[in-house]
């Protein structure tokens, strides 16, 4: 594990270098657009690190002049999409046009509002926010993956604790950090319920304060949607829809839809799987259900040819993305890869020392161009479960 972790960061020095980027340069400019070829950007949060030191810094994707560097270039060298655009290409209405990139954005944390979304309508960029619908109306529920870092980093100087994993020293940031990786996996390999517990359980036992919810209300949401971003259902609780029963899937994907129906109105029957737990059933329950696009976790881009349109590929962007790395990713002969980073399920790549970073750290508890309402315009990671 750790040749891996050092091979993967030995390439991303790479990505960094102007060698690198000027290779990018060059193909991307050489290198002919393909019909039928799609690529769907995941992002999660835009927000500076320091800001908001007790959240899981690993759903961070990147800064906010990092995300205008990245929306200028889309907006310069490719074709952002509206989603009703897609779903026309969808129903057999309309062609892709080419070089088409369709920006979304998991979860509805505030910051897509306070720093996204003010970017997004400066170049004229739609964007579809997958939302968690059980979140925007309880200001006292968070992800579970932020109330677990919380509570280790607020942990005071406890020596030690009992785990399912073991007995997990807490002494040192570095022992912090590692004590997150080893219940973060465990949280992953388990039962959506036996998951929960064990954060409950984690969070209790280190006497962590009650959390707030740092997701878009629903008058926020409401406003977004006025204002053109398109709203679609990303699940009520965010489990896992693999590590649930069938039928506890199906509530989640319906009731999700239900509740944007009920609060926005018009709603797409679009779905992001959260963390990308699907399977072929899970896949089968959103068709029944009359969903036209799913989109996974998977890495790639997608020849919508031969596309499975309840499980379309996503790129997600994570803080190791340089501007190079992302449009190496959208150039047309970039493969997917099937190796897992990212997200809520496994973090966006960043180097270990912002993880807990410090003892220290311990100590502290534009104009638009005309978007419509459907969305319409006149680290990163190799693969993974995010949000």
């Amino acid at each position: 594990m750790r040749g891996r972790r050092t091979l993967r960061r030995s390439a991303l020095v790479v990505t960094r270098g102007k060698g690198f980027a000027w290779l990018v340069e060059a193909l991307d400019r050489a290198t002919r657009a393909r019909p039928d070829a799609l690529a769907v950007l995941t992002y999660h949060r835009i927000a500076d690190p320091a800001g908001s030191q007790l959240l899981y810094p690993g759903l961070i994707s990147a800064g906010p002049s990092e995300f205008e560097e990245q929306m200028r270039f889309l907006a310069a060298r490719h074709r952002p999409l509206a989603l009703g655009e897609l779903l026309a290409v969808r129903r057999g209405e309309a062609r892709l046009p080419l070089r088409s990139v369709l920006v979304t954005f998991d979860d509805g944390y505030r910051d897509f509002a306070e720093e996204a979304w003010p970017i997004l309508k400066r170049h004229g960029i739609p964007v579809v926010l997958f939302v968690p619908t059980a979140y925007p109306g309880d200001p006292g529920r968070s992800f579970w993956w932020d109330r677990l870092y919380s509570a280790l980093s607020l942990a005071g100087p406890t020596r030690a604790m009992e785990t399912p994993v073991g007995t997990l020293p807490l002494v040192s940031s570095d022992d912090r950090a590692a004590a997150y990786r080893r219940l973060r996996t465990l949280v992953r390999s388990l039962p959506h319920e036996d998951a929960m517990r064990v954060v409950d359980d984690v969070c209790h036992s280190l006497g962590a304060p009650p959390t707030q919810s740092t997701v878009l209300s629903w008058p926020e949401l409401g406003r977004l949607h006025f204002e053109g971003v398109v709203l679609a259902p990303h699940s009520r609780t965010h489990p896992l829809l693999d590590r649930v029963p069938l039928e506890t899937a199906r509530e989640e994907i319906v009731g999700s839809l239900e509740d944007l129906a009920r609060e926005i109105g018009s709603v797409p029957r679009v779905f992001a799987y959260p963390a990308g737990g699907e399977n072929a059933e899970v896949a089968r329950v959103l068709g029944e259900e009359g969903f036209e696009l799913g989109f996974t976790t998977e890495r790639g881009r997608n020849d919508l040819r031969e596309a499975d349109w309840l499980r379309l590929r996503r790129i997600n962007v994570g803080r190791a993305s340089t501007l190079a790395l992302l449009r190496a990713q959208l150039l047309p002969w970039w493969k997917g890869s099937r190796s897992n980073e990212g997200g809520s399920r496994i973090p966006n790549t960043c180097p270990s020392n912002t993880l807990l970073q410090s003892d220290r750290f311990l100590e502290r508890p534009g104009p638009s161009r005309g978007i419509d309402r459907s969305g319409s315009t006149a680290d990163t990671n190799l693969k993974g479960r995010v949000n």
